[in-house]
């Protein structure tokens, strides 16, 4: 009678360990990279309103994470003031900053920070145009032809007082540090799969070694 021996191939439990750290040292990185967006704003970017409203509200694509200067919303008239009034307060993916209401016209500037539902930190900026403001005179549209400058004039020579974002530099790092992770990510692909060939090809050396050493019995 002749007994044979049989062994199991280590090559599947290798190849699903390979594909296993593939995907968590691909996937993983992708989704902490995700930062919320701003999606709207009222005033919208670039937009128009009559007057300086009484609150300002942004919309981001996911609910944000709210705490102690996590927060934070700055607008500024023409002339560099601000007319802010209060702290902004967070519901959701929302954020509201309340407004003095009053100012002039001419482009106002909005600065915003917030953390993102990923627990990151991140900012933008943008402006819109005030028409009318409080004194009932409408922007001017064309230069006028006395040597007084315009509001906009004044408000581009005149050095701004408007504060700068403090995490503009955040996404500079996260773009950084996400390159380093997926060069990591490639060099653990590369092991994990040296790694697989290494004990594939030793399952089938012992396997061999195995099969020419078992004596036939009758």
């Amino acid at each position: 009678m002749k007994i044979t021996v049989l062994r199991r191939s280590s090559v599947p439990i290798a190849l699903a360990a390979t594909l296993l750290a593939a995907f968590l040292v691909l996937f993983s990185p992708l989704s902490a990279s995700a930062h919320d967006a701003l999606v709207s704003s009222s005033p919208e970017a670039d937009g128009s309103v009559e007057t300086v409203p009484t609150e300002l509200t942004l919309t981001f694509s996911a609910k944000l994470i709210d705490g102690e200067g996590a927060t934070e919303v700055v607008v500024t008239d023409p002339s560099g003031d601000a007319v802010t009034d209060g702290a902004a307060t967070v519901d959701g993916a929302i954020v509201t900053q309340p407004l003095r209401g009053t100012g002039p016209a001419g482009e106002y500037h909005v600065i915003w920070k917030v953390v993102s539902s990923d627990g990151h930190p991140t900012s933008g900026e943008y402006s819109f145009t005030v028409t009318v403001g409080d004194n009932g005179t409408a922007s001017p549209t064309a230069a006028p032809t006395s040597a007084a400058p315009t509001p906009e004039q004044s408000a581009t020579t005149e050095p701004s007082t408007a504060p700068t974002a403090t995490t503009a530099p955040d996404s500079e790092d996260a773009d950084g540090g996400s390159a380093w992770i997926w060069i990591l990510s490639i060099l653990g692909i590369l092991v994990a799969a040296g790694v697989a060939t290494w004990l594939a090809l030793r399952g089938r050396g012992s396997g061999s070694a195995s099969d020419s050493g078992t004596p036939s019995e009758r």
